[in-house]
């Protein structure tokens, strides 16, 4: 006879996403801090666009330095104790971006670029870790939308915090962004602290939710203390830079990621300057694009989970609407053939809409890691599509320079990114599927 505890079904996986989803959204804040602050600040201090771009590059230097350590401590403590670090960290290196112009010892372009550095080392661990707990939580035929929710935070980012942000800047000083910011992020610290634990270890999981999730493929077992001390192997690296699906994977992702590194770095000076909006006004415009690329990212998730459930091969599910929104993402060039407000608006949240759709980069990753090697290969794959957090903002930095802030050739750079895309996942990456590694 069963008991009723037994019977119970659970729905622990849709808190964790949830939870992930909310820190990975002041994650995505965070880093656009310095996007929201940088042109109160650089008027302050007198930063011309290229030292302003190597500011917005100091976060992706450390993010994409630490993303292979970042991934071997995940694979090595699990994801709990290290995000938890993490955010902690994040928070406290964010915050202490408000002290700067009190460092009179130090120059504010040394001070402010080691505080993004030391940001991006702190939150290098995080979106492995939310790859890792995807795999860990959710079974395959669910890991697709999973992914798509706790990626599509960056866009749900903009409309949650970028009006108080611009807000903030534009009536309290740049200085009041990095402080609101540092809070928030101490209460994310807090909220994943009390809800995000291992379906091995979580108090609240029901049997049923548990043989559910186990036999649809969710890896419950990562994080139990025999996978946890488990050595790091390096070799792993080298073996995934030389697959050439995987290299296919990261050079898609490192393009699409340059549209993102744009819209946390230099899109609010671009409304600002090109378009002669307010902080506070581009705060809120701001806001169209990003809700355009929450849906996209959602819908692209549920509909490549669709074509999975409805028989269609894994890797057919993936690329279809990869392939899709990257063509709906070249939208972003026709914004150099119009002055209107309300045109450049609706062209960007098109571009945006488009790339959230294929921003399925973490599903693939859950779907191709080895299973081994979960963190390790995430934090690969992060590095990767992160050196554009480095590039796209230093590049855009002496493009306007160049060009006397002329944003053109700047979105004509970002629309090649798309075709690059497309390249990467269309003709190099192949067939999708599972990574066995040579022992």
């Amino acid at each position: 006879m069963t008991t009723a505890a037994e019977t119970r079904n659970s729905h622990i996986r849709f808190w964790i996403i949830a939870v992930l989803f909310v820190v990975s959204s002041i994650n995505y804040a965070s880093r656009a801090t310095l996007g929201i602050a940088g042109k109160p600040l650089s008027a302050e201090f007198h930063l011309d666009p290229v030292q302003l771009g190597y500011l917005f590059s100091a976060f992706g230097w450390a993010y994409v330095i630490g993303q292979i350590p970042g991934g071997a401590l995940l694979d090595r403590y699990g994801s709990r104790p290290v995000y938890i670090w993490s955010i902690t960290l994040w928070a406290v290196f964010t915050g202490l971006q408000a002290f700067v112009p009190y460092l009179s010892f130090v120059p504010v372009m040394i001070s402010l670029f080691i505080l993004r550095f030391a940001l991006g080392f702190a939150e290098c661990p995080s979106f492995p870790a939310n790859a890792r707990i995807v795999a860990n939580w959710f079974p395959g035929s669910e890991r697709g939308t999973a992914s798509a929710i706790f990626n599509a935070s960056q866009y749900f980012s903009v409309p949650a915090f970028t009006p108080l942000m611009g807000w903030l800047a534009q009536y309290y000083g740049w200085r009041a962004v990095f402080l609101a910011m540092g809070a928030i992020g101490v209460l994310g610290a807090i909220l994943f602290a009390a809800v995000v634990q291992s379906p091995a270890r979580h108090k609240r999981i029901s049997p049923r939710e548990y043989a559910h999730i186990e036999e649809g493929g969710a890896l419950v077992n990562l994080d139990k203390p025999a996978a946890g001390v488990q050595p790091i192997r390096w070799s792993i690296v080298g073996q995934l830079l030389t697959n050439r699906m995987q290299a296919g994977i990261y050079i898609a992702q490192y393009c699409i990621n340059a549209l993102t590194f744009f819209y946390s770095t230099w899109f609010f000076i671009y409304l600002h300057d090109a378009r002669h909006m307010s902080l506070a006004k581009a705060g809120l415009v701001a806001a169209g694009p990003a809700i355009a690329g929450f849906a996209g990212g959602v819908l692209g998730g549920m509909f490549s989970d669709l074509l999975l459930k409805r028989g269609v091969s894994l890797s057919n599910a993936r690329k279809i609407p990869i392939l899709a929104g990257l063509v709906i993402s070249c939208a972003i060039i026709f914004c150099n053939y119009t002055d209107s407000q309300g045109m450049i608006m609706l062209f960007m949240s098109i571009a945006f809409f488009g790339k959230g759709v294929a921003a399925l980069g973490w599903a693939v990753v859950s779907d191709t890691a080895p299973r081994e090697a979960t963190g390790l290969a995430g934090s690969v794959f992060n590095m990767c599509g992160n050196i554009s957090s480095i590039v796209t903002p230093i590049v855009i930095g002496y493009i306007l320079k160049a060009t006397h802030n002329s944003w053109d050739l700047a979105l004509v750079f970002l629309f090649a990114h798309s075709i690059g895309a497309m390249i990467g996942y269309g003709l190099i990456a192949g067939e999708l599927k599972r990574v066995v590694l040579k022992t």
